[in-house]
């Protein structure tokens, strides 16, 4: 009761009078959370500071090597948390389901998902189950995973789902006609799809969170441009030559892209729904604030469309009626 108690009454709320960084991060002691994609970037990160604000983080990567010496840097820097490494591969949703059900079975609760991890803007290719990489991974994966682990989150304090999107997520439309692209692939084009999937998604949950009267959050992040590894790791050629003139000269450190997650993930003022993002100017640089999703992305019919779609695709549904039940 006291680490709940301190985790609501030591933090600031967001204000333009107040610059929020890591070190406003409240007390996570006895918190767990999970971050996909936690190896690099946004997501080492990510568990990074909360493992050093307490929390008991459970780190996912799909390179376990690369996962280990992630684990080990956070370790290293002796935090009041701890992190527990997993190997997960969001490009086979059989692996996520299995990975989400070893969770259920091994874990008494969970207090927060960070749906962190991301592939951006390579060549056409195709998930194990033979869906668009970047809508597999980005989107469906995550689906997936938070859908499943539902009933842990009930379990948590002030629990809550973050689901990073992006600026381009403005310029997103779903090929619900081509999902996989096997008519006209174009890089960009479906990687702002997949981030207008995340943000449909994470919206849509927060409806249903709410008419089944659940406590759980259903929150969203971007970064603003922030100079990551994922600039690095999936576009290539003429693409990626621009990404790291842009990575170099224009964007901000990753460790104050964070921010608008780690805020979502900890701040005790949040609400269901909310969108943080940079307050620097078009949204690319800056100390975290809310921001407003693209008018697209606040339509129910298309999101509850993209749900069913969703739950076709993966065979998963949330079972909301027994959130409900069991509150």
């Amino acid at each position: 009761m006291n680490a709940i108690l301190k985790h609501h009454n030591t933090s600031m709320a967001l204000t333009a009078a107040h610059a929020w960084t890591q070190r406003d991060i409240p007390d996570q002691s006895g918190r767990t959370v999970l971050v996909t994609g936690a190896n690099s970037g946004l997501g080492y990160l990510t568990s990074l500071n909360l493992a050093r604000h307490g929390a008991q983080v459970i780190m996912t990567a799909r390179d376990l090597e690369k996962g280990r010496r992630a684990q080990a840097a956070i370790m290293a820097s002796r935090p009041k948390g701890s992190a527990d490494l997993r190997r997960l591969d969001l490009a086979d949703l059989e692996e996520v389901k299995a990975f989400a059900d070893q969770l259920l079975r091994e874990n008494p609760r969970l207090d927060v998902i960070v749906n962190n991890a991301g592939i951006m803007m390579p060549p056409r290719s195709l998930t194990r189950q033979g869906h668009e990489l970047q809508f597999g991974v980005n989107h469906l994966a995550h689906f997936v995973l938070t859908c499943r682990l539902l009933p842990l989150l009930l379990k948590g304090d002030d629990s809550r789902v973050v689901t990073l999107s992006s600026d381009l997520h403005k310029r997103g439309r779903i090929h619900f006609d081509d999902l996989t692209g096997s008519g006209k692939y174009g890089r960009i084009d479906y990687y702002a799809q997949s981030k207008f999937a995340n943000t449909l998604f994470a919206l849509e949950l927060d409806r249903r969170l709410r008419a089944a009267r659940s406590p759980v959050k259903s929150l969203l992040a971007h970064p603003g441009y922030a100079a990551t590894n994922l600039q690095m790791s999936g576009p290539s050629g003429v693409l990626k030559l621009f990404m790291h003139i842009g990575n170099r000269f224009f964007a901000q450190p990753a460790e104050m892209g964070v921010l608008p997650q780690l805020y979502a993930a900890t701040a005790p003022d949040v609400r269901g729904g909310e969108f943080f993002g940079p307050d620097g100017p078009k949204e690319k640089k800056g100390h975290p604030t809310r921001v407003q999703p693209a008018d697209a992305a606040r339509d129910e019919a298309l999101a509850e469309r993209l749900w069913r779609v969703s739950e076709e695709l993966t065979g998963v549904r949330a079972d909301f009626h027994a959130v409900e039940g069991d509150l």
